[in-house]
């Protein structure tokens, strides 16, 4: 799982340089996050409503990134970085 460590880097390391980066940016990042999760989900065997939810809350923030404030912005980086690390400590709920 050492390709989801450095995506949950990545995506923590973002959050702190929200104003550096372009809504591209972003959207990738939160784009693997979203496959990743599912890939995740899928080998654990993790069906969780919430999981569901917050995919879908990430993936419409992945397509209006370039509406978003930078805190919102930050705030969706974050939580795709808690949910895989969640996920991969086998915190979830």
């Amino acid at each position: 799982m050492s390709l989801t460590a450095d995506l949950i880097a990545d995506l923590l390391s973002a959050a702190n340089e929200v104003d550096k980066l372009n809504p591209y940016e972003v959207s990738g990042l939160l784009d693997r996050s979203i496959d990743t999760i599912r890939d995740v989900r899928e080998q654990t065997g993790v069906a969780s409503s919430y999981m569901q939810g917050v995919v879908v809350c990430l993936r419409i923030s992945s397509e209006r990134v370039g509406h978003l404030s930078e805190e919102d912005v930050r705030r969706s980086l974050v939580t795709a970085a808690e949910v895989l690390s969640a996920l991969v400590s086998n915190r979830v709920d």
